[in-house]
């Protein structure tokens, strides 16, 4: 059968993969003018690993990821080390895959070869998909300039802001969380060798934390300050200047003032999400990814669920016939009650567990120093440990 899928970013050539090699036609309708990623760096799970695998892209990706020895908690304001978790030996024996960061356009650059390569799947621009139609035996997705593509199923992995997500659950506009993200990307040698640290590291402190890593194969380091600043506008990687990014951290502890100054053309977003909603399907029509359930950076889990979405959708399509809205109605099923999960603990590790001051910081830091390594392990094992389908089940 036919299946479209508004939207080709992550989740959507995630999902044109998983449809197409269970032998469907997928076409996949994308808004620009050319198939590619904007953005910095992108931390990989276990879970994502997993899905990557499933979908023949695990290998490719592996290759352009840095494979990350260790997530750091700093007290951002005192330079302390407030724990820390090892992510080789028993943390990648217990979860079967490494923990990894990579460009974001490395990861969609694998995505889109495996979409090249795949004879199944045609790759559509300019063709920005506004509504949906759908009868008993199909559904057209309608374009701006009035083209109309049908097909057996329609999903809509068009972003946060998904004409297809208004249409079938009408939510309004994306929640505005009232923090400003600030982002740089840096070559490795500009970074003194000692602060050259195979490490996920994050600064916590009061309305702000600071998280840093190496992406581009170890050539770069990803800077991604954050500040709850109250922002309500919405901002979309708008150039800031230099002196304003380091105005807006104060206290900041010498080592991580040091990494922080380094950044050079910083550009801002006003982060977005949205609350869960049970409902992702209308018949023929499916959500995907941050159209379905668009979640704040604090987990480093938005593109991992993606990734999971689309291998479950592609098993659940398999072999269909008849059944289609009762398969989407599966897949929902499936992934809202983890997915939802993910948002709140998202928005609660800025709430908490990032952002706190004085009295409430002291006991964040005696409350994450407690913990052993296997404690650690034990604390995400739900999210990391996830199994999504079978690994190399793909053609």
């Amino acid at each position: 059968m036919k299946v479209l899928i508004a939207g080709g970013g992550i989740g959507g050539l995630a999902a044109a993969l998983s449809i197409a090699r269970r032998s469907h036609e997928v076409v996949v309708l994308e808004r620009r003018d050319t198939f590619s990623e904007l953005g910095a760096g992108i931390q990989l799970g276990p879970n994502a690993f997993h899905a990557l695998d499933c979908l023949g892209v695990g290998a490719a990706t592996r290759q352009r990821a840095v494979h990350i020895d260790e997530l750091r908690f700093m007290d951002g304001t005192t330079g302390q080390r407030v724990a820390s978790m090892p992510l080789t030996g028993a943390y990648r024996t217990r979860f079967g895959n490494p923990y990894a960061v990579v460009h974001r356009g490395d990861l969609y650059q694998t995505l889109l070869d495996g979409c090249v390569a795949e004879r199944n799947i045609t790759l559509n621009t300019k063709c920005s998909v506004t509504c949906y139609e759908q009868d008993s035996e199909s559904v057209t997705a309608i374009t701006d300039t009035g083209q109309r593509f049908t097909g057996a199923v329609l999903i809509g992995a068009d972003g946060i802001r998904s004409a297809l997500r208004s249409q079938l659950v009408g939510d309004g506009a994306p929640r505005v969380s009232g923090h400003t993200i600030y982002r740089s990307v840096i070559p490795m040698e500009r970074v003194p060798q000692e602060l050259r640290w195979n490490t996920v590291t994050l600064w916590a402190g009061p309305k702000w934390h600071f998280v840093h890593y190496p992406i581009g194969s170890g050539r770069f380091l990803n800077l991604a300050a954050t500040r709850d600043d109250g922002a309500q506008d919405v901002v979309v990687g708008r150039p800031v200047e230099r002196t304003h990014v380091l105005s807006e951290f104060p206290g900041l502890s010498d080592t991580a003032r040091q990494l922080l100054e380094l950044g050079t053309d910083w550009k801002e977003w006003v982060l977005c999400d949205r609350d869960p909603v049970e409902r992702w399907t209308d018949g023929r029509v499916a959500l995907l990814g941050d159209a379905a359930h668009p979640m704040l950076q604090y987990a480093a889990q938005g593109a991992c669920m993606a990734l999971e979405d689309a291998v479950v959708i592609g098993q659940l399509l398999a072999g269909a016939a008849g059944d289609i809205p009762q398969r989407l109605e599966k897949y929902n099923a499936e992934r809202y009650e983890r997915a939802a999960r993910v948002q709140q603990v998202a928005r609660a590790m800025g709430e908490q567990l990032y952002h706190p001051a004085g009295d409430a910081a002291a006991a964040r830091n005696a409350m994450l120093s407690s913990f052993t390594v296997d404690e650690l392990y034990d604390e995400v094992e739900w999210l990391h440990g996830a199994r999504t389908g079978r690994a190399g089940e793909h053609r």
